[in-house]
């Protein structure tokens, strides 16, 4: 397990890449059928990784606490080299109970993951409802806990949906997100990777 910092590749103001990616409902998912709401968090998640593991209940809690912020995970992982990350295991979480985000979705060809610049999971991206875009208001970190036993002292990310939601520009310096890899399939490594 290679833990590793997120870094950024969108800037803030910068509009969220499109997508259109299969969910764990058996439906495709699309950018645009969030955009009745006022935030949309896209978090790089995955099964396998005790640091992405370890924020699956804030990010529940997340989803269950704003009904103006989709949460939305995305699993990028190689499947073929990482088996519990599959499509299959992905529903088996949520099923479980254990992922209770908006959505659920798998990038399979890991083009989303490399547009949005996707380091590591959890990698999460917080955007702004702005006249029919979303546009980045903060990238880094859902909480101050770094590793996955530590336990968090601040709900960063919850302070970050309440600043934006009331109308506030969210200042924060990007705090970098810390998790296992993106495990890339070989030969799909984008250039800010290698």
């Amino acid at each position: 397990m290679v833990a590793l910092d997120s870094e950024d590749v969108l800037e803030r103001g910068d509009e969220a890449p499109a997508f259109e990616l299969p969910g764990t409902d058996g439906e495709r998912h699309t950018l645009g059928e969030f955009s009745d709401n006022e935030a949309l968090l896209v978090v790089f998640t995955c099964n396998h990784c005790p640091y992405a593991k370890a924020k699956f209940d804030e990010l529940n809690a997340l989803a269950d606490e704003y009904d103006e912020v989709a949460v939305v995970g995305i699993n990028p992982n190689d499947a073929a080299a990482y088996p519990e990350d599959s499509f299959e295991r992905m529903q088996e979480y949520v099923e479980r109970g254990e992922v209770g985000y908006d959505a659920y979705l798998h990038d399979e060809t890991q083009a989303v993951a490399a547009a949005y610049g996707a380091v590591c999971t959890p990698d999460p991206f917080l955007f702004r409802a702005v006249d029919g875009t979303f546009r980045l208001a903060y990238h880094g970190r859902v909480d101050d806990a770094l590793n996955p036993d530590d336990e968090p002292t601040e709900r960063e990310m919850k302070g970050h949906i309440e600043t934006l939601l009331a109308d506030g520009e969210v200042t924060a310096e990007f705090e970098p997100s810390r998790g296992c890899s993106v495990k890339w399939q070989s030969g799909n490594e984008p250039a800010y990777v290698e």
